[in-house]
């Protein structure tokens, strides 16, 4: 069993501390709004600390969950920063959704430091958050993951270190573009499938049996067709996650048509007033 802290308990970062204690590791927590650390530790035990320094000072791992690169810097090249508490040969993973630049960024300050940084994006979203199945896509080094790996898989179904710093986040974007284009057609299917008359629940139950079957459909067809998007991932945070994604096509050169456009679509369904529904909620400025 492993010291760690947990940095950023938001809707993902909540329950995947509570696996690690549930695991068995020491967990000592920490939260910009500080009610939600006490909040944790009242639920689950382990203790709080008042900063990310402190919560990492003595610990052998220190995971971060927070909103994106500004957040990240923040909590630990901050004043009151985990990597100024951090000890030689410990460890920080990175499960923030944040550019390739700042993995590479931290990457780089933890190791002249003498300690080291792995970027973790996960997918699976806040029920696989609460259920403890994620998959996580890594960045770093191959002896550092190692170590790591028994930990992660605490709160996870499934990880992978897939090259050097950098690469989990790069995962992370691919893994949103496919996302991105596959919600729209699924939206666009629905969409179809009400003008011509049709069943579409019974049309998808058939429909998921083949070629055109996902992991969306099964999970959101349903609940599209009904008009319901309150299932965790907002907008909100998929348009930050695209803007991530379009930026480092402009600077690699790669030609995203389709995740552009669907960029665009999501903000349509923001100006709708649905920057808090899931992405599920393309379906919706195809019907209103």
């Amino acid at each position: 069993m492993a010291k760690v802290a947990f940095l950023g308990l938001g809707v993902m970062g909540y329950p995947m501390a509570r696996h690690l204690k549930a695991k068995g590791h020491e967990v000592t927590v920490y939260n910009r709004t500080a009610a939600k650390a006490e909040q944790w530790v009242a639920e689950n035990g382990g203790r709080a600390a008042k900063t990310p320094r402190e919560a990492a000072e003595g610990q052998e791992i220190v995971f971060a969950c927070v909103g994106n690169d500004d957040d990240l810097r923040q909590v630990t090249l901050g004043p009151d920063g985990a990597f100024h508490g951090m000890g030689k040969g410990t460890i920080f993973v990175d499960h923030t959704t944040a550019s390739a630049e700042v993995a590479r960024e931290l990457y780089a300050a933890a190791n002249d430091t003498g300690f080291s940084f792995i970027d973790a994006p996960v997918s699976g979203g806040q029920a696989g958050a609460e259920n403890g199945v994620l998959t996580v896509m890594c960045g770093g080094d191959e002896e550092v993951y190692a170590k790591a790996e028994p930990v992660i898989m605490s709160f996870a179904r499934a990880s992978r270190l897939l090259g050097p710093a950098g690469s989990g986040q790069l995962t992370k974007m691919i893994n949103q573009i496919c996302i991105a284009g596959l919600v729209q057609g699924l939206a666009e299917g629905i969409h179809f499938g009400k003008k011509a008359g049709l069943d579409v629940e019974a049309v998808l139950e058939v429909i998921s049996k083949g070629a055109a079957g996902s992991w969306q459909m099964e999970n959101r067809g349903k609940t599209m067709n009904q008009g319901k998007f309150d299932f965790g991932f907002a907008v909100d945070w998929m348009r930050k996650d695209l803007s991530i994604v379009l930026g480092e096509a402009r600077k690699n050169g790669a030609s995203l048509p389709v995740t552009a456009l669907v960029d665009q679509f999501y903000a349509d369904v923001q100006k709708m007033g649905g920057k808090r529904w899931d992405t599920s909620s393309l379906i919706a400025r195809l019907d209103k």
